[in-house]
Formats: C-alpha cells, structure tokens, sequence
C-alpha cells in the first residue's frame, strides 16, 4: 500500500512518537568547537529535524517485525517530508514499543513494552559520522522498579526531565523523581485504567486522565491530590494537556467524547473550574497535542483525520480529511510550533506544515488577506451606485 500524500511508511502498525531533543543528543565536532567559523560552520552542517518511531506486529507470528525506527526530515523535499530510509532502525525482538517518552535534555527513550518499561541512551557519533544517532538497550539497576509492571499506556518525563511518570494498564500510577527513581507519587488502582497524564510546563501539577471517573491533578511538591476535575452528564474524559498562555499562566486540556461528538475542554488551575467547551468533531478522538507555544491544539481521530486548531478559541485552521487510512496513534508539534507528526495503524506517520501562528492561532497573511477584503467589501457598499452603473447592463 502507498503511503499517501505528505506520508511516509516504515512497513510496521506506528503506536507512538516523538521529535528528538537533537541539540541535546549531538554534540559538535571539536573541529567546528575550536575553529573561529564554528557558528557558521555548526550552521551550515547541521541535521535535518529527527524523529523516533515505534510500533509493530505484536507477539504473534505476523510477519510484521517489531522495532524501533529514527527519521529525518527529507532536506530535499519541496514540503515537509520524511525521508524513506530511516537514519536508524532497532528490532525489539517480539516485543512492540506501544508507547514512549523521549528525555528532553538526551538522557535516551523510555519504551513501554506489554511487560513493563525499558531505557534506550543514544550512543555517541564516531568518525565520519557526526550526525548518526544510534539507541542502545540500557539496563541500569534504577530501572528495575519498572521492569515487570505490566503495559503502561502512559508515560512521560516533565518538561526539564526531573521527573517521570508512568501510568498502567491495571491502573497504577507511579511518579518518581529522575534519574534517581526516588517515588515521589504512587496510586495503586485496580479498577481504572490510566489513559493519559501531563505535566505542567513549571513541574508542579501532573494531570492523570483514568477510563472511568474524574480527571485528578497532583501537587508535585506535597504529592498529593489537590483537585477532581467532575464530568458533565455523557461525558467520557479522554486526553490531557497542559499548555502556557500568552500571560505565562497555564491552562488544562481535556479531550471527552459526549455522545456522538467530540470536544475539547479548558480548565483554569488556579481555581480548577472550566474556562470554556466545544465540540469539535463527530469523529472519535484518537490523539490530541498541543504546541509548545501554546498556540494551536491538534487533534486525530479514528477515521484516519487530523485538525489543527487554535488554542484561544478553538477554531479550526487546517483540516486534513483521511490523512492516514488508519486510527491516528500520535501527534506531535515540532519545538518551533511549525510542523506536525501524526501516525497511525496503517503503518504511515505523516508531517503537516502548519507555518508560523500569532498568538490567537490565525496566520500572518490570513490576517492581513482579511483585512483587506473587510476593505473592499466596505468600499463596495459605500459607491455601490457608482459601481453599478459602471457595469455594461
């Protein structure tokens, strides 16, 4: 099958995803450090954007391998694309990667596998190769507590990569500090699920999303519960996000589908109230993201569409109907807020260009387009009669 437009495939299901933290994992040459050019010379050698991909068939005899595959952007590519041959690719063995957490400051890939968590570190470039990333299996003792815990369908490092939380299948939460893998919040939970959970950008509230019940926020600090966020009637909570406003306050995301729509909502954290609601689609929400500006929110659904959206009023940008022929796994904002990544099970991820937001999510041009046509309009009716009789009638 043919990836489609804007698609790449990589001949495996993708579960997860995530853009590489590349300034943290390469280091430059010691000839560009000491020569006087070394700016010029970091600039004109640089990498294209990478990602890390993981995903694949499962336990079963398939055929479908399982592994973990890292991607460049094509620098070639008159649009954002990735590039066929990945940089890297690491067989897991009959294990599959279905979620992942890249370590912001290089310390490696956190994987989860259906029987518990693994650590990948980058091996540093050798000779010719400045630019080759290359991931190792890492079996240091700190690492043990997350061994045989069974699947966990949410992990995740903080923004600074102090702390590292994990969310299990059977419910289980665990928080511990990194890397010394002191516990800082541990919540068993039989009973629910935990789908997903986000860190505030300040690293002091973990928002934890379960599949049934309230949306729960935990002070990092004290380590405890310091808020319940209520579902209205129908609703079934789904994605969380944290995400700083202009102001540099923070605003909450949840995702809940509420009949046969799906919405988004905005909580304060400051009083823990809802700030604001709505619908957004009548597809069920597979993915959601945020940029890391703030300023556009980014959803996937089961059919195979991504939206971006803008996160001051909700208002759809860019639609992309059957972007993937499969649910949307992941999504993903560059750190320049510029490009998204979406995966899926058809074995496809996918880069969308979204250009350079201001801050209500509305492009530059378009702003300036709008205006301009105001002004036309505006002209329009006020010589409408002399326009009129103008026309050959």
């Amino acid at each position: 099958m043919a990836p489609r437009g804007g698609g790449q495939t990589y001949g495996f299901p993708i579960y997860c995803a995530s853009w590489l933290p590349l300034a943290h994992i390469l280091k430059p040459s010691p000839s560009a450090e000491d020569s006087a050019d070394a700016d010029a010379a970091s600039s004109s050698s640089s990498p294209p954007p990478m990602v890390a991909l993981g995903g694949g068939g499962g336990e079963g005899r398939s055929g479908v391998p399982n592994a973990l595959v890292v991607a460049a952007l094509d620098p070639a590519a008159a649009t954002p694309a990735l590039s066929p041959e990945p940089v890297f690719r690491l067989g897991t063995e009959d294990q599959v990667p279905y979620r992942m957490t890249v370590h912001p400051r290089g310390d490696g890939v956190l994987c989860a596998f259906p029987k518990g968590c693994r650590l990948l570190r980058w091996e540093p470039p050798e000779g010719e190769e400045p630019h080759k990333v290359v991931l190792r299996s890492d079996q240091e003792e700190a690492l043990l507590k997350l061994n045989d815990v069974g699947l966990q369908l949410a992990v995740s490092f903080s923004g600074e990569g102090s702390i590292l939380a994990t969310g299990g299948e059977d419910g289980h939460l665990r928080v511990f500090k990194w890397p010394a893998m002191d516990t800082v919040i541990e919540e068993p939970d039989t009973k629910t699920s935990v789908k997903d959970l986000s860190f505030s950008s300040d690293e002091k509230f973990l928002a934890v999303n379960r599949s049934s019940g309230p949306s729960r926020v935990w002070d990092l600090k004290t380590s405890e519960a310091v808020a319940n966020l209520p579902r209205e009637a129908g609703e079934n909570f789904g994605f969380c996000r944290f995400s700083n406003k202009p102001d540099n306050s923070q605003i909450l995301f949840v995702t809940a589908m509420q009949g046969d729509y799906g919405k988004i909502i905005s909580w304060n954290t400051t009083s823990w109230t809802r700030t604001g609601s709505k619908k957004i689609t009548r597809e069920a929400i597979s993915a959601f993201a945020v940029s890391p500006d703030g300023t556009l929110l980014a959803i996937g659904t089961v059919e195979g569409s991504v939206s971006v959206l803008g996160s001051k009023d909700m208002r759809v940008l860019v639609t992309v109907k059957k972007a993937h022929l499969g649910i949307v796994t992941t999504l993903a904002f560059s750190q320049d807020s510029r490009t998204l990544l979406s995966t899926s099970f058809d074995s496809t991820a996918r880069v969308t260009s979204i250009g350079s937001p201001t801050s209500n999510g509305i492009s530059l041009w378009s702003m300036i387009l709008a205006i301009i046509l105001a002004v036309l309009v505006y002209y329009c009716m006020q010589h409408k009669e002399d326009l009129l009789a103008m026309l050959p009638l």
